[in-house]
This record gives C-alpha cells, structure tokens and sequence, in this order.
C-alpha cells in the first residue's frame, strides 16, 4: 500500500496553464464546440509551422494519425510494413489492422532507436526475393529522433514509402528540423502523458497537400461533396473536436519551455545519479537535440547491487510511479509469428531499463526526493 501522507509523483502528468482555459472558453462562448472549428485550424497551421511540414490534419489520436498514413500510402491486406521493435503497441497495430503484417527491426545503442543497418540487410535481402514492404514505420523513442538520413536514402532507393511515428518525440531535433517531417507522412500524439497534451489526440503531417486532404476526408466518414451524405469510400469518426484542438494550441504555446524544463530535469538526475556504478542514461545521440520527454536509465544489477525491477518498486513504495522501458513488439504474445531482425540490443534495454517521473511540473523537492530513493537502491 502506498504511503498516504506522500503526494503521487507521476510518470508524466499534464502540465496546464491559463492558454488552454482560454482557448476553450472561446469555444464555449462561440458554441463551437464540435464538429471542427477556428481551434482545428488553428492547432493543425501551428503544428505544421512548429515542425517544418506543409500541411497537417488534427485527429482523435496518434494511433489514427498511424492508421490513416498506412491506408494512404497504399497498405493493404498481405503487405509487409518494418516497424520498430522497440515501441509502444499503437506502432504496430494499425498495420495488422489493416491485413498487413509486421516486420520488426531492433535498435542501435546510439539512440535506442531503429537500426539503419539492419533496414539496409533486409531490403537487400527483399528486393532480391521480390517482395518489398509497403512502408517502414520508424518510432522516435522517448524523445530521441532517429537517424534519418541512411533511412531516407534507402528509402528513395528502394521505393518504400518512410511513416515516421513522432508521437514522443514533438521538441525534438535531427540536423535542426523536427522529427516526423521528413517521410512520406509523420505522426504526432497529443495523450495524456506526452510532451503536450490536449487531454487525446494526435495529428498528422505532410507536405504532400493531396495526402492530408484525402485524410481529412477519411476523418470525417469519407463524405463526398454534395448537399447529402454522399460516400463512395468508407471512412472513419478521426477528427479533432474544437475543444480539444483548444487546450493543444495553448499547449504548443508553451511546447518549448516544456522541452527546457524536461531537459533540466535529465540534468538534476545525471548530477544526482551519474557516479553511480552500473547506471546509465540514455545517449543523446550526435545528429540532434532530445526532448527528453522521459529520462531513461539503464541498470547493470551486478555493479549497482540490484535490477530495475527492485528500484521500481522502491520507488513505487515511495507512492513515485516509474515504469519499464517499453517491451519489445516481437516479444509481445500478440505478435509472436512475426519476423524479427536482431533483438538483442532492445531486449537488454527492456531487460535493464528504467523511467523516471519526467513531467515538465516535476519541482526540485520531487526530483531530490527520486535521487533519494535510488541512491538508497545502490550496494
């Protein structure tokens, strides 16, 4: 039982201020609440100049940002899509949901994202089969861009359509552009625990201008131009409500001050964790600046004097929620038939890694008070 007298530190709660409020009354006071409005446009021209792309469509969720990208770069039932192991499940299941199957690809240890090498090996060996992917998701990890470049050019080589799934990554850097801005499509989330939030939600940007207008078509049930309901596709219920797309504008006001003080909280865990044998904290890899959306560790028990695990529930003793680094999709149950390429790098990630409260609120007596738990952990 958690300690009733210690405030819950969560992983990465909301962090809200008085922009959203007002955003939202303004949709009050103007009844606009739903469908669409002056907030959708809004949220979608200011994403879309934030992270560099031409066009952006505001949607309920990440995963149906995913999904649409999928469908609009022509994958369907019997394709092959490589995706990231190393991920959250929304990363993956669209692609089975729309009849095709997952390729999973492991990390490098440079990023903790996916390795351009081994995208290279199974190209070469699909094109000499004749069977190509569809698409090549890559996840940008924890707030960490993935090296694009190699994976552009194999890419453009091979004629795979490039998704980027950039939903933990907004503030990030690759070479000074944003993440998610480079393939084919990007995708962002907006979830309760993201970098912003507004309360759910995701978009999804391009610069290919038919692309997002054919998905904002398919958002809205795929209604054809005409005074009634005219459909000569099926569609989705996907779009953005007005209230919602409210609180993201005043979230993305604020976007890079919250990218500062994640990336101030890394700092007070690397001065206060960082001599510690056996701890190790994710890389911030050469080709760009890490949000640090989550601060993340990884534990070698026989130097520290005890694993992951026993932190973790040190620390949630302590009413501090902190959580295991994602598990692999090719060691999920759900996918156990799919090819994996490597595994090993990602495998001792989940095996050995951690993350801590890393919310853009978190105060110093929050972040002493973690440093304290962990240090008392150490042999």
């Amino acid at each position: 039982m958690n300690p009733p007298n210690k405030t819950r530190i969560y992983l990465s709660p909301p962090d809200i201020g008085e922009l959203e409020r007002r955003y939202v009354q303004e949709a009050f006071d103007s009844n606009w609440i739903a469908p669409l409005g002056p907030n959708v446009d809004g949220f979608e021209q200011e994403l879309a100049a934030y992270v560099g792309s031409g066009h952006a469509a505001a949607l309920v969720s990440g995963t149906a940002a995913l999904h649409l990208a999928l469908r609009l770069c022509g994958v369907g039932p019997g394709d092959e899509v490589v995706v990231s192991s190393l991920t959250f499940v929304a990363s993956a299941a669209p692609v089975v949901q729309l009849g095709a199957r997952c390729i999973f690809v492991d990390a490098e240890t440079d990023s903790w994202n996916l390795d351009p090498a081994l995208v290279a090996q199974l190209f070469e060996d699909r094109a000499r089969e004749g069977r190509l992917p569809g698409a090549l998701i890559v996840v940008h990890l924890y707030g960490q861009s993935a090296d694009i470049d190699p994976l552009i050019e194999l890419c453009d080589r091979y004629g795979v359509a490039l998704i980027e799934d950039a939903a933990e990554a907004l503030g990030a850097t690759y070479k000074g552009k944003s993440p998610g801005s480079f393939g084919r499509a990007g995708i962002f989330s907006f979830n309760g625990n993201k970098i912003i939030t507004s309360s759910g939600g995701g978009m999804l940007v391009s610069d290919d201008a038919d692309l997002i207008a054919h998905a904002r078509k398919l958002a809205t049930q795929a209604r054809d131009p005409a005074p009634h309901y005219e459909h000569t596709e099926l569609g989705y219920n996907y779009r953005m409500s007005n209230v919602v797309a409210g609180i993201g504008r005043g979230q993305l006001a604020t976007l890079d001050q919250k990218v500062a003080a994640r990336r101030a909280n890394f700092e007070h865990y690397v001065e206060g964790l960082g001599g510690l044998p056996g701890l190790e904290f994710q890389p911030e890899a050469a080709w760009g600046t890490h949000s640090r959306w989550l601060t993340c560790l990884t534990i070698d028990p026989q130097a520290f004097g005890t694993d992951r695990e026993a932190i973790r529930l040190a620390l949630e003793a302590e009413n501090i929620e902190a959580r295991p680094v994602w598990k692999p999709m090719h060691l999920q149950p759900v996918f156990q038939e799919a090819p994996m390429v490597g595994g090993a790098v990602s495998e001792d990630l989940f095996e050995r890694g951690l993350c801590l409260p890393s919310g853009s609120s978190l105060s110093p007596a929050d972040r002493e008070r973690i440093i304290a738990i962990v240090r008392g952990c150490a042999r």
